[in-house]
Parts: C-alpha cells; structure tokens; sequence
C-alpha cells in the first residue's frame, strides 16, 4: 500500500487536524487497486489534498466523495445503457459490452413495455423495439440475458411505471438460471415521482405506485438486501429542460419522499436507506456538473443524518449513477457529439461517480449502431486509463471556483426545497433540520406532502417548461451557443449509417407472444393474475403474488392492465 504523507498542498507542517488524522488512518486502512499512482512522467501523487482546515474524502458530509481512496480502492462502474429490438438482440448487444470490457449492464426497454403494454396491444403498432427491447413475459427474461450469469454481473434497468412487475420477470429468469436471488445486485429505477414531474410514463394515480413501491424496499431489505430497489432520477427531470440546481432539488426532494414512505411503513432508515441509489445528467458546462454532483452528496448526507435519524455511513451516503446528457448532442455534425460527451464523462469522474453511461455519437438520430457504442465504451475507459484523474480524490477540491459554484448550487437547492414544504402545508423551511424531524417522527411526512401537492398543481411541470423556454430562447438570440447549430455551421461532415429496426422484429415479437400464450397454462396464469389483484386489496406485500402471476408466465399488459382496472388511471393536470 502507499504510505500516505503528512504534507499536502497548503500544509505549513504543524501537527495534522483530527479530520486529517481520521483521513490518514482510514486510508491505510483501505485496499487500494493495484495500479501506478503517478504522472506520466513518473512524478509522484498524493492520494488527497487539502489544507489543516480542508474537508477530506469519506467524512461527512461526503462534500468531497465516500471514500478515503477516492478511485484509487475501486473506479466507477463502466455501465452502458443499451436495448433494442427483441431480447435476443440485445443479448447480443449485452455480451459484445461485457466482451469490451464493460463493467454492467444497463437495460433500456422500449415504449410498450414502459407503460406496461404488450406487444400486441393496439397502442404498441409502430413501437415495439424502437427505444429499447420489447419485454412482454419472464420468457424475454430468460432470453435477455441468456449466457449472462445474474448472479456474478449487476444489472441497472431503467423503468419505472411497471418496475415492480419487470423486476418480478428478472427474478424468476435470475431463478431459472439457478441464482441466489439473496446475493443479486443491481439497481432498479422505480422512481414514479420524476414520472409525474418529467418524463409521463405512468401507469396509476400516486398513491398505488407509492404502495408498490413501499412493498418493493420492503421485500428487496429482507430478501434482497444488496439490491438497490430505487434509483431515484434526476436525469430525465434535466433531459426535459430544468436547470442543474432544479434537478438537483427535485430529485433529491423525491428522495426525501422516498424515505418518508420508508419511514411509514416502519422501515429502519439505516437498513433501506443503503439501498436507495440516484441517477443525474452530466451536462455540458464541465464545472456546473462537477458543483452539482458535490452539493448533492452533502445535502443528502445532511437530511439523512439530521432529519432522517440515519446513523451509519452508508445510510448517509449519496451513491449516485451518471448518464451523460442526450439532450446536448445534435444531429448536425454528429462527429461533434463524441467530444461533448467524453467532456461530460470527465466532469461526472470528477464530481465522484459511482457508475457512468456515455451516450453514443448517433443517438440523437436512432439507438446506437454496434461501432457507436463502442466509441462511447472506449471514451470511458481512455478517461480511466491514460488521464491520470483516478489517481487522486476530488482533484478540484479547494478550487476557488468549484468551492463557490458548489456552495451556490447547494443555496438554490434549499430555495426549492423551502418552496416544495410549504407547498405542502408546512412553515418549516430548511433551516431548521431538527423541526423537520420531528415533523417526520410525527408521521407528517411534510417533503412528501409537498411533491404530490405540486404534482397535482402542475407546479414542477410548470417550472421545467419555464427553464426550457429560457434556454431556448438565450439559443435563438445566440447567447448560448452550439457548434454546428447555431455557430460554426459549415462542416464537411457526411451521413452517418444508423441502426435501423425493422418492422419484421415486431412482427416477430407479436408471433412469439402469441406462442407464449398458446403454450402456458391460462388457466394458471389467469388464477395467479386474480390472487394478485386480491392481494392488493389488502395490506399484504403485493411482491410475491406478482413473482407468482410471473412464473407462471402472465404478461406484463396483463398484470398491468388488472392493475389499472383495480387502481385506475391518472390524468395530469392542465397547466397554462
């Protein structure tokens, strides 16, 4: 192991602080990667630097990451997003990433099965396989990730009206494989609240998503317990036009949220809390990106210890997952695309990361042909590699810059936070951490109160639209500006050959539901479908009867439409 010095940039050589002291000894105590920690020209690097005064990595709040090691004990994850066509495409896909190096897998289903349609179903013509992979039964499941052992790889899947019931599809694929479904890890989305604020693929109204989602951290904490059953969003909430310190404020509010529900169904903060993870855009304003990440991690830690009552490490941590930004690329000069991205990758590594897509270069024209992915893989693992910024912990900390920008950040953050409160009632504000846990301890739920309030006001969809149509407008003024859209046009760029998805792949997959159909027992199908719905009529954890209604090979449209017709639909809210 590297023996850690004394001495860092700033140090005036007197006796090390008690932050430092407790710094130094958790990183001898920490298992470091067995790499070369120097410059490229051999110079030798310090695994942190900071001042007597400085915060350190891995002490609270997490301003400057979790751990001590920064990526020196482990790198990010190198996760890319991929689906397309019918499972056995994009298993192909899967093995071709895990093949390059690819660290995980990260599931992107198509529009019919994120509003838990069939394939077949009327409202699926035109869209199946189009934005990711068709999933209709377990059986897509088992094909999916056929000869991908689920039990040594971690899978993210982003969706989130019906996670509940496609996660219910990957536990029994993970048990046909002959997996302990006790030692699974991965990361489900499941975050409705952003579904209603930003991205509209819900299924029922609040309240019956909030009830599923309570069962679902129920079960993954007492089955479960490495899986992450809540990857709350912030990327789709910026992808529809907010600004960095909206997403940041709306997402961690939904987190907040989440925790309150925990919290009443009698959940131990410091058991469930380690098993909600985020997910944020990297834009591409390299050192906005990087304040945000920093910010988000000492709000978090903040409420969970102060308001929350967490009292372990993990329990506090904001471990959070990175997408680079789809909304920045373009379709003119898409060459363009590759530095915008490998710009947003780095500024995600440099805000401390825990796990990282990279989006292709073609994907603002179609879903990633098979050499665009690898760019983006490659553009990951060039950053980790060659550049040197694994070397040392939160490189940027103690910029004057970074350090101001993280701060102004974290006070427009607690404007929101102030105004989504009293939108729920309350006259607390977020000063006062200790009233906002008795609040909570009270059974208040006041963050809680205040998302549903201004979802059902339109407020959140009213502010993003807003930011949207200023951003828009400083581009049409040409106060922003873009390369190759509205500066810098002229290019001798030619066509790029896309992905394309046939229109036989739906044909396919609607030849092989049917099949499916045909060949399963309905009768049981339809029984466990029903003792489903029964369940939940009830208080009983609605999980097991949903991995049931899946064994026995009922489809998703099924299950989710005796949902619907249990719990309803929601409608949104005009706002003008």
């Amino acid at each position: 192991m590297t023996e850690v010095s004394t001495r860092s940039s700033g140090d005036d050589g007197n006796e090390d602080d008690s932050a430092r002291s407790r710094w130094q000894e958790r990183y001898r105590r920490s298992r470091l990667r067995d790499a070369d920690f120097t410059t490229l020209s051999g110079m030798t690097v310090e695994p942190a630097y900071g001042t007597d005064t400085s915060e350190w990595p891995g002490e609270f709040p997490y301003t400057r990451g979790l751990y001590p090691t920064g990526y020196r004990g482990r790198t990010w994850t190198i996760r890319q997003f991929a689906g397309f066509g019918n499972a056995q495409q994009t298993n192909e896909r899967y093995r071709m990433i895990l093949g390059r190096g690819g660290g995980g897998l990260s599931v992107a289903f198509d529009m019919p099965t994120l509003m838990g349609r069939d394939s077949d179903d009327p409202r699926s013509l035109g869209e199946v396989g189009h934005c990711g992979v068709a999933i209709d039964s377990a059986a897509d499941m088992d094909v999916l990730f056929d000869s991908i052992p689920l039990g040594d790889v971690t899978t993210s899947m982003t969706i989130s009206g019906p996670a509940v019931p496609v996660f219910c599809m990957y536990l029994v694929a993970a048990e046909r494989q002959g997996a302990d479904l006790g030692s699974l890890n991965g990361t489900l989305q499941t975050d409705i609240f952003k579904e209603y604020i930003a991205q509209k693929e819900w299924l029922f109204p609040p309240e019956p998503h909030l009830r599923l989602i309570g069962d679902l951290m129920e079960y993954c904490a007492e089955q479960i317990p490495a899986y992450k059953p809540l990857s709350v969003s912030g990327y789709h909430i910026r992808e529809a036009g907010s600004t960095a310190a909206q997403e940041l404020a709306f997402t961690l509010a939904d987190g907040f949220g989440y925790v309150e529900l925990g919290l009443s169904r009698g959940l131990d903060v410091d058991v469930f809390g380690p098993g909600l993870s985020f997910f944020f855009d990297a834009h591409v304003d390299f050192f906005e990106e990087i304040a945000k990440f920093r910010a988000a991690r000492r709000i978090w830690a903040r409420w969970m210890r102060d308001v929350y009552g967490a009292q372990t490490e993990k329990a506090q941590w904001l471990r959070f997952h990175t997408q680079t930004a789809g909304v920045s690329l373009t379709a003119q000069q898409p060459y363009n695309n590759v530095v915008r991205t490998g710009i947003e990758a780095l500024s995600a590594v440099l805000g401390g990361t825990n796990s990282l897509h990279t989006n292709a270069l073609d994907e603002t024209l179609a879903l990633p042909s098979e050499q665009a992915a690898e760019i983006a893989l490659r553009t990951q693992q060039v950053i980790m590699e060659e550049t040197g910024v694994v070397n040392v912990a939160d490189p940027l900390g103690g910029s004057w810059y970074v350090e101001a920008l993280t701060d102004q950040i974290e006070a427009e953050a607690n404007a929101i936070f102030d105004r989504i409160l009293a939108m729920g009632g309350s006259t607390l504000t977020h000063d006062d951490l200790e009233g906002l846990a008795r609040s909570t301890a009270a059974g208040e739920n006041p963050v809680t109160r205040g998302l549903l309030r201004g979802i059902e006001d339109g407020w959140f969809m009213s502010e993003i639209a807003e930011s949207a149509f200023q951003y828009q407008t400083a581009l049409e003024k040409g106060d922003k500006k873009i390369v190759g859209v509205n500066v810098h046009t002229d290019s001798i760029t030619s066509d790029l050959e896309i992905l394309r998805i046939s229109h036989e792949v739906e044909l396919e997959q609607v030849r092989e539901l049917a099949a499916r159909r045909t060949a399963r027992d309905d009768a049981a199908a339809t029984a466990a479908v029903q003792r489903m719905v029964e369940v939940g009529r009830t208080d009983a954890n609605m999980i097991e009867p949903i991995l049931d209604a899946c064994r026995a090979e009922a489809t998703l449209g099924e299950i989710c439409d005796a949902l619907r017709a249990e719990w309803g639909e929601y409608r949104e809210p005009a706002r003008f």
